[in-house]
């Protein structure tokens, strides 16, 4: 790996969009190049907006891309959903500066996913063990990457990095039961009646509100809205930042470039009372996977969240046969509603020695609590007995690396 060198980009349109899309897996759309460069060009991901882009890129002598990260400089931990804001504030306290930090993540998007594409593994394993000594020549505090497959968590625990867990919750199609049998629900009524009684008449009753306010329902592809239907989707979107007294990280100007290209994997699920849209959850397909992004609504109906966030979701996974429902982070709430708990990874490396082994110290005791936490909530499914054993492995199921 000698003849290899490492270039940073001050944007993902530095490099043709097939050299770097050629270094990641076509399935998981937060990594292509359109989404990336998207977000920088319409400023969600800027130096202004605290998303400072200097991508990572091995080349070999010729020049060519054989791997790379999305890399930024963050001047703040928003947008990240890993929360470092105590190991900030002790940074502070010992006198030491936390920000800029540097990170490998795709803003905006707790998705598990890759964050380090390359070739092969080889090239893979060395861009890895390269990224935290970026943070460390460039003497900032820390280096972090967030919601990593294994692969690159196994690579950055070599690099030195300490591992972090926390848990999500994701719904799964019916695995292939009798030989013979086809994999997946035939329908939302068959994926139900695998509940429980009682959880089975809680969640129909939340869908016969829905119904019962007279409100009906669309799956359309991003492209198929024009920009006037957009702008509505962009003002429910919006609400719920402004509910919460924030701005909004994405803008308009992005969903008019990323969400309405066409072959855009966006695919909106929309709410209507009557002929107006009242609401609306955004999401990504990729590969054999729907992601739940982002979710608005002008007005409060009962369980209009649970329907157009999870319901419409799931029905739309079992219709086109996806295997698997990404909902977005956090939400116990999501238990009872026939979503598993998954165990997601991080890696951080810390400059500070002092902070670097206390972070170490905390993280193993945290991934104790975690796969315990996983495993008492996958008690708590809604499924019948017989059919509780069929599930996918809980949180808790995956070893922690000490």
């Amino acid at each position: 790996m000698a003849e290899l060198r490492l270039r940073h980009l001050d944007r993902a349109a530095a490099i043709p969009a097939a050299a770097w899309d050629a270094l990641f897996p076509a399935d998981y759309p937060f990594t292509r190049h359109a989404f990336l460069q998207a977000l920088e060009a319409h400023g969600c991901a800027s130096r202004n907006s605290g998303w400072t882009p200097c991508h990572a890129v091995l080349q070999n002598a010729a020049g060519e891309a054989l791997a790379a990260a999305p890399l930024y400089l963050k001047a703040h931990s928003y947008g990240e959903f890993v929360f470092d804001f105590s190991w900030a504030e002790a940074s502070r306290s010992i006198g030491k500066r936390y920000y800029p930090k540097l990170l490998n993540a795709v803003p905006f998007t707790p998705a598990t996913g890759p964050r380090i594409g390359g070739r092969d593994a080889a090239v893979r394993q060395a861009l890895a063990q390269a990224l935290p000594g970026v943070a460390r020549e460039g003497k900032l505090s820390s280096f972090h990457a967030l919601f990593l497959q294994d692969e690159d968590a196994a690579a950055l625990h070599q690099a030195g990095c300490v591992e972090r867990n926390d848990v999500q919750f994701h719904w799964h199609n019916k695995p292939a039961g009798a030989p013979g049998e086809p994999e997946g629900y035939a329908d939302f009524t068959e994926f139900v009646a695998r509940f429980s009684s009682d959880k089975r008449k809680k969640l129909l009753r939340e869908r016969r509100r829905v119904a019962e306010a007279g409100l009906r329902f669309e799956v359309r592809a991003g492209e198929e809205l024009d920009a006037a239907a957009w702008e509505r989707v962009y003002a429910l979107y919006a609400n719920t930042y402004e509910e919460r007294g924030q701005d909004p990280y994405l803008s308009l100007e992005f969903f008019l470039d990323y969400g309405q290209a066409a072959g855009s994997p966006v695919r909106l699920i929309l709410a209507y009372d009557g002929q107006r849209l009242v609401a609306v959850a955004i999401t990504v397909q990729g590969g054999d996977t729907l992601y739940g992004r982002h979710w608005g609504a002008e007005a409060r109906y009962h369980s209009l969240h649970f329907e157009t966030c999870y319901y419409q979701g799931i029905d739309y996974c079992i219709r086109q046969g996806l295997r698997r429902f990404d909902a977005g982070a956090q939400g116990e709430h999501k238990l009872a509603r026939g979503f598993d708990p998954v165990r997601t990874r991080s890696a951080h490396w810390l400059a500070d020695p002092r902070l670097h082994q206390a972070v170490e110290h905390a993280m193993l005791q945290e991934r104790d609590w975690v796969g315990r936490r996983g495993e008492a909530l996958g008690e708590h499914r809604p499924y019948k007995q017989a059919d509780a054993a069929e599930a996918p492995p809980h949180a808790g199921a995956a070893e922690a690396e000490g």
